[in-house]
């Protein structure tokens, strides 16, 4: 695919390495949408920096995906909801009880960290309700310590929610419809380099402006034919999204070394066809003619020194 192309013309692949001590890398772990199909996993973005291990929301199929790119559950050192929409969170119950366990993939030592919007509190204290149950079981039976299961909680305001060990994370307020505030994207610095996620948002000015000198930018799109949009129900949800065009205003305006798309909603019925990815990437181009990725689950790239590389692909 010429996306492709690009991407391999632009960004030479490097072997295949362990993580650095120092290594600045982001792993997109989840691409998808409410769509539970296999190609695409729920929406989470990796990024290991500074010996820190951060991770950007937790959708379906998060534990499974950290499997694969070799990252025990318990070594997350935080993660970061953008919003508490479903698709965002359906994950996190399995990141923060299987984290707890003390087989090889997990192995958390401390308590769970979560920053995120108001009513992440509520979340993290609904889901103690709801495992009560297995939490008091796994501590009578296994002799699972009761402090890693434990939750630290952050409701965040825009502006850095963390910086530690030369990492610092930034929220970013963004625009994902007038009743579904606050929603935030996060900025990611360290040693002069960094990496943008959007979340979830319509064309956002906020983002522009926050996002400026960043080196890899990850965000969402959506689309739907014409002919969908006829539909009312599917005219409310693109509403709530970035489209194409207004995405590659949004590459244009920011210069990023490289932009990628992850978090496809891509609308279609069964009688009206979705969409298509290359569809996304040419419409795309009416706006931006700088490096991009079309981002699929386990791409991954290391912000190394004054360059960008993307790594070869891992086997699903």
């Amino acid at each position: 695919m010429a996306l492709l192309a690009l991407a391999a013309l632009s960004f030479p692949a490097a072997m295949a390495q362990p993580l650095a001590a120092d290594e600045f890398r982001v792993t997109l772990l989840g691409t998808g949408s409410p769509a539970p199909i296999i190609k695409r996993f729920g929406p989470g973005v990796l990024v290991q920096a500074g010996g820190k291990t951060l991770l950007i929301d937790s959708g379906r199929g998060v534990t499974q995906r950290l499997l694969q790119v070799g990252v025990p559950l318990g070594k997350v050192d935080a993660l970061f909801l953008t919003h508490l929409h479903s698709d965002h969170v359906v994950g996190l119950p399995d990141l923060w009880l299987t984290g707890w366990l003390q087989a090889s993939y997990a192995q958390r030592k401390g308590p769970f960290v979560v920053y995120g919007p108001v009513g992440t509190q509520s979340l993290m204290d609904g889901l103690a309700l709801a495992y009560a149950w297995d939490i008091r079981a796994r501590i009578a039976d296994q002799g699972l310590k009761p402090e890693v299961i434990a939750t630290v909680v952050t409701e965040i305001k825009p502006g850095v929610v963390y910086d530690r060990g030369g990492v610092k994370v930034t929220a970013i307020e963004v625009d994902h419809g007038e009743k579904l505030k606050p929603a935030f994207g996060y900025r990611i610095d360290h040693a002069g380099r960094s990496v943008t996620i959007s979340g979830d948002t319509r064309f956002s000015e906020n983002l522009i402006e926050h996002a400026k000198g960043t080196d890899l930018l990850i965000h969402q799109v959506a689309a739907a034919s014409d002919e969908l949009l006829k539909l009312p129900a599917f005219k409310v949800i693109l509403a709530h999204h970035t489209q194409p065009e207004e995405a590659g205003t949004v590459f244009s305006r920011v210069q990023p070394q490289l932009a990628v798309y992850y978090h496809f909603v891509l609308l279609g019925t069964p009688t009206i066809p979705a969409v298509t990815e290359q569809q996304v990437f040419d419409m795309t181009r009416k706006t931006y003619n700088g490096p991009l990725l079309i981002g699929e689950d386990l791409m991954a790239f290391r912000l190394d020194g004054d360059k960008l590389v993307q790594l070869p692909p891992r086997e699903r």
